[in-house]
Protein backbone atom coordinates (compact mmCIF):
# COMPACT_ATOMS: atom_id res chain seq x y z
CA UNK A 1 0.00 0.00 0.00
CA UNK A 2 2.95 2.08 0.46
CA UNK A 3 4.04 1.96 -3.07
CA UNK A 4 0.34 3.16 -4.04
CA UNK A 5 0.63 6.12 -1.62
CA UNK A 6 3.49 7.22 -3.10
CA UNK A 7 2.28 6.73 -6.62
CA UNK A 8 -0.63 8.75 -5.35
CA UNK A 9 1.28 11.36 -4.68
CA UNK A 10 3.43 11.38 -7.72
CA UNK A 11 0.77 11.43 -9.68
CA UNK A 12 -0.68 14.98 -7.88
CA UNK A 13 2.83 16.25 -7.84
CA UNK A 14 3.40 15.98 -11.92
CA UNK A 15 -0.07 17.48 -12.60
CA UNK A 16 0.47 20.29 -10.02
CA UNK A 17 4.05 20.61 -11.98
CA UNK A 18 2.34 21.05 -15.52
CA UNK A 19 -0.56 23.27 -14.01
CA UNK A 20 1.27 25.42 -11.67
CA UNK A 21 4.77 24.82 -11.70
CA UNK A 22 7.72 23.88 -10.13
CA UNK A 23 7.02 24.96 -6.82
CA UNK A 24 3.38 23.56 -6.79
CA UNK A 25 4.70 19.79 -7.18
CA UNK A 26 7.41 20.82 -4.56
CA UNK A 27 4.14 21.45 -2.29
CA UNK A 28 1.91 18.41 -3.62
CA UNK A 29 5.12 15.87 -3.04
CA UNK A 30 5.66 17.22 0.96
CA UNK A 31 1.74 16.95 1.62
CA UNK A 32 2.02 13.35 0.32
CA UNK A 33 5.61 12.81 1.97
CA UNK A 34 4.02 13.75 5.42
CA UNK A 35 1.28 11.45 5.29
CA UNK A 36 3.70 8.28 3.95
CA UNK A 37 5.85 9.28 6.92
CA UNK A 38 2.84 8.99 9.27
CA UNK A 39 1.89 5.59 8.01
CA UNK A 40 5.44 4.04 7.91
CA UNK A 41 5.42 5.51 12.16
CA UNK A 42 1.83 4.44 12.56
CA UNK A 43 2.83 0.39 10.73
CA UNK A 44 5.66 0.44 13.02
CA UNK A 45 3.32 1.41 16.30
CA UNK A 46 0.75 -0.97 15.14
CA UNK A 47 3.01 -3.98 14.87
CA UNK A 48 4.87 -3.43 18.23
CA UNK A 49 1.48 -5.52 19.85
CA UNK A 50 0.96 -8.07 17.20
CA UNK A 51 1.48 -11.13 19.32
CA UNK A 52 -1.16 -10.11 21.74
CA UNK A 53 -4.46 -11.54 20.44
CA UNK A 54 -6.78 -10.00 22.93
CA UNK A 55 -9.69 -7.74 21.07
CA UNK A 56 -9.04 -4.86 23.60
CA UNK A 57 -5.71 -4.84 23.10
CA UNK A 58 -5.57 -4.68 19.41
CA UNK A 59 -8.31 -2.42 19.05
CA UNK A 60 -6.18 0.04 21.86
CA UNK A 61 -2.93 -0.66 19.76
CA UNK A 62 -4.59 0.44 16.61
CA UNK A 63 -6.04 3.83 18.11
CA UNK A 64 -2.06 4.19 19.12
CA UNK A 65 -0.89 3.96 15.88
CA UNK A 66 -3.56 6.15 14.15
CA UNK A 67 -2.73 8.99 16.92
CA UNK A 68 0.83 8.49 15.71
CA UNK A 69 0.33 8.99 12.25
CA UNK A 70 -1.76 12.14 13.06
CA UNK A 71 0.66 13.82 15.38
CA UNK A 72 3.33 13.07 13.15
CA UNK A 73 1.64 14.43 10.08
CA UNK A 74 0.65 18.07 11.76
CA UNK A 75 4.02 18.34 13.09
CA UNK A 76 5.34 17.40 9.34
CA UNK A 77 2.96 20.39 8.54
CA UNK A 78 3.61 22.69 10.57
CA UNK A 79 7.08 22.10 9.56
CA UNK A 80 6.58 22.75 6.25
CA UNK A 81 4.60 25.53 6.54
CA UNK A 82 7.84 27.06 8.80
CA UNK A 83 10.15 26.38 6.70
CA UNK A 84 9.27 26.51 2.72
CA UNK A 85 8.63 30.00 1.97
CA UNK A 86 7.22 29.33 -1.69
CA UNK A 87 4.71 26.47 -0.41
CA UNK A 88 1.49 26.19 -2.72
CA UNK A 89 -1.67 25.09 -0.23
CA UNK A 90 -4.08 24.14 -2.81
CA UNK A 91 -1.67 21.76 -4.15
CA UNK A 92 0.01 20.45 -0.60
CA UNK A 93 -3.45 19.53 0.36
CA UNK A 94 -4.24 17.98 -2.80
CA UNK A 95 -0.98 15.60 -2.38
CA UNK A 96 -1.91 15.10 1.61
CA UNK A 97 -5.44 13.84 0.63
CA UNK A 98 -4.08 11.72 -2.51
CA UNK A 99 -1.94 9.77 0.12
CA UNK A 100 -4.20 9.65 2.61
CA UNK A 101 -6.76 8.23 0.66
CA UNK A 102 -4.50 5.23 0.98
CA UNK A 103 -3.16 5.56 4.36
CA UNK A 104 -6.07 3.79 6.22
CA UNK A 105 -5.73 0.78 3.55
CA UNK A 106 -2.42 0.33 4.34
CA UNK A 107 -3.50 0.01 7.90
CA UNK A 108 -6.09 -2.14 6.68
CA UNK A 109 -3.99 -4.81 5.02
CA UNK A 110 -1.50 -5.04 7.93
CA UNK A 111 -1.46 -8.50 8.96
CA UNK A 112 -1.88 -9.07 12.47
Amino acid sequence: MLKIQLVATLSVAVLALFVSGLHASVSAMLGGASVVLGACAAVAVAKRGENNKDASAILINLLKAEATKILIIIVLLVVIFKLYKQLVPFALIAGLAAAALFSGAALSRLKV
